[in-house]
C-alpha cells in the first residue's frame, strides 16, 4: 500500500511539474538579459551600468547618487517604460563593457561611440542618447593658418598617435576615406599619457592631438585644469559632433527596442535638448547634422 501511494505521489508531482513548465512557455517571450529578478512591485529589474567619473555624461554626485547627461536621459526613458525598474550601477569602463557583453548588466552608458567592432558585441539602439564634440588641439601659433581638420591635413601636419582600439582611430580612418587626396598620417601607439600629448604638440614633436572637446576644457581651460599653464599656448579646433549611445546586451532585444522608442519620443518632445542645455550649457545634438 505504501508503495502504491508513493507511485501516485511521484506521478502527481510529475504532472504538476509538466504543467508548470508549459505555463512558463506561454505568454510574452522574455529577453535572456542580465536581470531576471522582479522587484517587490512586480516590475522587471533592469541593471544600467554607467561610468562613475565621466562628468558631465555619467558620474556619481556629492550625494553619492548616479547623475550626468546620459543617466538623466535614462531616468526619463524609465518613466516611459513602467514595466521595468531601472537600477543604476556606477562602475569602471572595463567592467561596464565586459559586464554588458556578458549579461552582468542589461545596458550601459559611458559616452560611447558606435564602431563596427562594438556592433558585434552589443545592441546599439537606432536613436542616440547624447553627443560629443571631437576636434584637434594645435599650437596657438598655427591658429591663423589652421581653422579645421581639413586645413590640418592639407598642411601635412602630424597627429599624436592613437591606440587602434580607440574609437578616435576610426574617426581618422573615416576622415582619410573621405579625403583621399589629403589624408592624415595615422600612427598607431598606446605608449603615452595625456600630459605627453600636450607636451609633444608644444615641443613640435607632433602638430595636433585629437580628443573630445570636453577633455580639452577639463585639462586645459578650466580654472583648476591640470595643464592650465598651456591655456594661451594651445588652441582647440572643433571637427564635428559624434552621437553617443546606450549599449544593450545582445540578448535584450525587446529592451533595446523599447529604449530606442523612448529615446525617439524624448527627442521629439524636446527633453533631450533641455537636458543638453542643463548639463553641457548648449545643445550638442544639432551639431550632428553639420558636415
Amino acid at each position: 500500500m505504501k508503495t502504491g501511494k508513493l507511485w501516485k505521489a511521484l506521478i502527481l508531482a510529475g504532472i504538476v511539474g509538466i504543467a508548470g513548465g508549459l505555463a512558463g512557455c506561454g505568454g510574452e517571450k522574455a529577453d535572456k538579459g542580465a536581470s531576471a529578478a522582479v522587484s517587490s512591485n512586480g516590475k522587471k529589474i533592469v541593471k544600467i551600468a554607467h561610468t562613475a567619473h565621466y562628468f558631465p555624461y555619467d558620474y556619481v554626485d556629492d550625494k553619492n547618487q548616479s547623475d550626468g547627461m546620459e543617466v538623466a536621459v535614462m531616468k526619463e526613458v524609465a518613466k516611459k517604460l513602467p514595466r521595468y525598474e531601472f537600477q543604476y550601477v556606477p562602475t569602471s569602463d572595463d567592467d561596464l563593457l565586459i559586464g554588458v557583453e556578458s549579461g552582468k548588466y542589461d545596458a550601459g552608458t559611458k559616452g560611447i561611440w558606435k564602431t563596427p567592432a562594438r556592433e558585434k558585441k552589443y545592441i546599439f539602439p537606432e536613436n542616440n542618447i547624447a553627443a560629443s564634440v571631437i576636434g584637434v588641439t594645435i599650437r596657438s601659433e598655427d591658429a591663423d593658418k589652421i581653422h579645421s581638420l581639413e586645413d590640418f591635413a592639407k598642411a601635412g601636419k602630424k597627429l599624436v598617435p592613437i591606440a587602434p582600439q580607440n574609437a578616435q582611430y576610426q574617426v581618422i580612418k573615416d576622415f582619410n576615406t573621405a579625403h583621399p587626396d589629403s589624408p592624415i598620417n595615422l600612427e598607431a601607439s598606446e605608449n603615452f599619457q595625456v600630459a605627453d600629448a600636450y607636451s609633444w604638440v608644444l615641443e613640435g614633436r607632433y602638430d595636433g592631438y585629437l580628443s573630445i572637446e570636453l577633455a580639452y576644457k577639463k585639462n586645459v581651460t578650466a580654472p583648476d585644469a591640470p595643464y592650465k599653464d598651456y591655456k594661451n599656448k594651445l588652441t582647440y579646433i572643433r571637427y564635428k559632433a559624434l552621437p553617443t549611445y546606450v549599449l544593450v546586451n545582445k540578448n535584450d532585444k525587446e529592451l533595446a527596442r523599447q529604449i530606442n522608442q523612448a529615446l525617439g519620443e524624448l527627442k521629439k518632445e524636446g527633453k533631450i535638448a533641455e537636458l543638453e542645455k542643463q548639463y553641457f550649457g548648449e545643445e550638442i545634438s544639432p551639431l550632428l547634422d553639420q558636415k
